[in-house]
């Protein structure tokens, strides 16, 4: 297949429209003229990610992350930074990267995380319409509600505020700690989110609404399988793998 043919139905599912100004999505390394037989998804390109694409054989890397997020003045094998950039140029791997429309779409991230959550109707929220807010079918206890979510993604989670009946929830993967405002104005009685600083999570309580902290890479990965299960459905000729470096950055001991 060729490589137009992804991206086409990529744009399908998270049109490139969808991402923030900040963003740098889309194919970042490649040409869209050439054959794909083999991709590697990772929600991170990684050495050890670009590592595996090439004992793979993988003509592609689809991360969720971008590389070269930031501008670069150069391309080494032995800088952190652009490491994987050299890996993947040296061993003609393309790279394709959907970061914030993904986490925007219909069928993206947030949707995965409302689903996997039990969230009904979940809406988007906010001027950039990336956070959903959806409620429980069945009120819970705040304690309660977080030994579930932490059972659904497999992690630990911090929680603020006392235990207390909860409704309604917000839900941004990744960092989205400092967005508490928007999943307030929605009416949420908690904000699920990846990351969150001290100084965010001691002004949401000033407004009485939780925020529970459950890992950037926890909040995320979970729409790696829906993402490949759609590229399954809309591409022919193409092998789909669920990288096996796609690991936390952080590990608990």
């Amino acid at each position: 297949m060729k490589l137009t043919d992804f991206i086409a139905a990529m744009d399908n599912l998270a049109p490139r429209e969808l991402a923030l100004g900040f963003d740098n999505v889309g194919l970042l390394i490649g040409t869209e003229r050439r054959d794909i037989k083999k991709v590697l998804v990772a929600l991170d390109c990684t050495t050890d990610v670009a590592d595996e694409a090439v004992s793979k054989g993988c003509d592609m890397v689809l991360t969720h992350h971008p590389l070269m997020f930031h501008a670069i003045k150069h391309i080494m094998p032995d800088e952190p930074a652009t490491a994987p950039i050299y890996r993947l140029i040296r061993n003609d791997i393309a790279m394709f990267a959907a970061h914030t429309n993904l986490d925007a779409a219909d069928a993206g991230v947030n949707y995965e995380l409302s689903k996997l959550l039990g969230l009904s109707n979940p809406v988007p929220a906010g001027e950039e319409r990336i956070m959903r807010v959806g409620d429980l079918k069945n009120p819970m206890m705040l304690d309660d509600f977080i030994r579930f979510a932490q059972t659904k993604l497999h992690t630990n989670i911090n929680v603020t505020g006392k235990n207390r009946l909860i409704r309604r929830v917000a839900v941004m993967g990744g960092s989205g700690g400092r967005d508490f405002p928007i999943a307030h104005a929605a009416g949420a009685d908690l904000y699920l989110t990846g990351e969150c600083p001290h100084d965010a999570a001691v002004e949401s309580g000033v407004l009485g609404l939780s925020i529970a902290v459950a890992g950037h890479f926890e909040t995320e990965t979970i729409v790696l399988k829906p993402l490949i299960e759609y590229l399954q459905n809309h591409t022919e000729g193409v092998q789909y793998i669920l990288a096996e470096a796609n690991i936390p950055v952080f590990r608990e001991v």
